[in-house]
């Protein structure tokens, strides 16, 4: 995965200003607990019976940023990238998968969903949630985000420091 650089959020600004600020900081935590591993290293497990590993994190994330951003917000009608039945576990078994397919997926979810939220006119804009049928904000969607992201970082920091010791970022 190639390094992204990560923003320091403002300690001042817009509502919309610092929740991108901070969704992008969540997103560059993610490459960089992923950054300089190999294939093996990035498919290896939590533990048994878990499919858990850094890889499964990534292709996690970009089925989440595909869900909220483009099949929410923007309504557009597309199947998940690694589940043809809507199945999000699926993504965790990274079993087979290489980084290089994983990263560019993410990456290009990452800036589907970039260019969505600065189309939209206001953080108001809603979308429908393909489960519940309720109607979700824009807001909402980012705010989400950030929580997803900060929790699976957690789980990243673990994964990470049982691979080769690094801690920390």
């Amino acid at each position: 995965m190639p390094a992204m650089e990560r923003p320091e959020p403002p300690s001042v600004g817009g509502e919309r200003e610092m929740l991108r600020s901070f969704l992008d900081f969540h997103r560059a935590t993610l490459a960089m607990k992923v950054e300089g591993l190999g294939d093996e290293e990035l498919r290896r497990r939590s533990m048994p019976p878990s499919t858990l590993s850094l890889l499964g994190l990534v292709r996690h994330m970009c089925e989440v940023e595909r869900t909220w951003f483009r099949m929410v917000i923007n309504g557009e009608r597309l199947p998940l990238v690694w589940s043809a039945d809507g199945d999000y576990q699926s993504a965790y078994d990274a079993t087979g998968a290489t980084g290089a397919e994983a990263f560019a997926a993410w990456e290009a979810e990452v800036a589907h969903s970039r260019r969505i939220e600065r189309e939209a006119a206001s953080l108001d804009v809603t979308g429908v949630h393909r489960r519940s049928g309720e109607e979700v904000s824009l807001r909402l969607v980012m705010l989400h985000m950030m929580h997803e992201y900060a929790r699976h970082n957690g789980h990243a920091d673990f994964l990470r420091e049982a691979i080769d010791g690094t801690v920390g970022a």
